[in-house]
């Protein structure tokens, strides 16, 4: 069988490193849903999981059922990411036990966004956001172990006068153990009768906002993101930064329907050219502009 070019688990594990990119495909799903007028041959239960399989992995499958009489009379969803393609011809379904299930290529409906590379698997158009996503997701765990730490890993707890006892030694060095995890940032006194000025200094390693400047890094690889899914930021769930917004969220919603998901609908209308005529699957009509929708 024929290997994927990009890996299908891994696709699916990276819709849980960022809030953005896991949370699009759904939204990209739901309008699917929402032009898509179900039949008997193909059921919203059946598209549903399609669509989210055709935004995330750029393919979709269905298993053909037949009448007596050679009819496709409905279609089943198949999960994509466990479907392949053999080199003979036909398709295999993997199994988590290990077992295959194989399908003559006339049982299958493949749905697939091209890709210039190759013809046999479709690919999904994000993939040049994926950087861009990785570093979103090593930026925010940093800051998570940062805080986790509670001490931060980021000073130097530095003494050097004679009059501090080893008992005052051995309490600082419970006192700042006991900052780290919860309850962290706790303030602590320290007297040394007779000290110098410098007898106690806390030396910084790293100051995690001025360099590592976590803000900018999070809204740059968002933008990223989002631009790498073609996703408008008003749809996208963004917060403006001005007070003007991002614009008439209608017709937004008119104009990113026209542009990316009416395409998306085109492409599963291949359904209809081997489904019986009464059970065949259709889409609203579009929005006009001036119209109520």
């Amino acid at each position: 069988m024929y290997t994927p070019p990009v890996s299908r688990q891994g696709l699916a594990k990276l819709l849980r490193a960022n809030a953005h990119h896991g949370a699009i495909p759904g939204f990209k799903r739901n309008l699917l849903l929402r032009e898509f007028i179900p039949s008997q041959g193909c059921g919203v239960a059946t598209a549903g999981p399609a669509f989210l399989d055709f935004v995330v992995f750029g393919e979709a499958y269905f298993l053909r059922h037949f009448n007596l009489f050679g009819q496709v009379m409905e279609l089943e969803h198949l999960p994509a990411i466990n479907m392949r393609v053999k080199v003979d011809g036909g398709f295999v379904m993997l199994q988590p036990n290990g077992q295959e299930i194989e399908f003559d290529k006339d049982e299958i409906e493949h749905v697939l966004n091209y890709d210039v590379e190759q013809n046999v698997y479709g690919i999904p158009e994000y993939l040049g956001g994926m950087q861009s996503l990785l570093l979103n997701e090593a930026a925010t765990l940093f800051r998570r172990r940062y805080y986790s730490n509670g001490a931060h890993a980021g000073y130097i707890f530095y003494t050097n006068d004679a009059n501090l006892s080893e008992e005052d030694e051995d309490n600082l060095r419970e006192q700042i153990s006991a900052s780290k995890g919860v309850g962290n940032f706790r303030s602590m006194f320290v007297n040394i009768p007779g000290g110098t000025e410098k007898a106690i200094q806390i030396i910084p390693v790293g100051d995690f906002q001025a360099k590592d400047e976590l803000e900018k890094v999070k809204n740059i690889t968002r933008n990223d993101v989002i631009a790498a899914w073609r996703m408008n930021p008003a749809l996208a769930g963004i917060i403006p930064e001005n007070s003007t917004g991002f614009g008439d969220i209608e017709k937004i919603d008119r104009v990113y329907t026209s542009n990316e998901i009416r395409p998306i609908c085109q492409l599963f209308n291949q359904l209809n050219d081997t489904l019986r005529p009464d059970r065949r699957i259709a889409w609203r009509d579009p929005v006009v502009p001036g119209e109520n929708p």
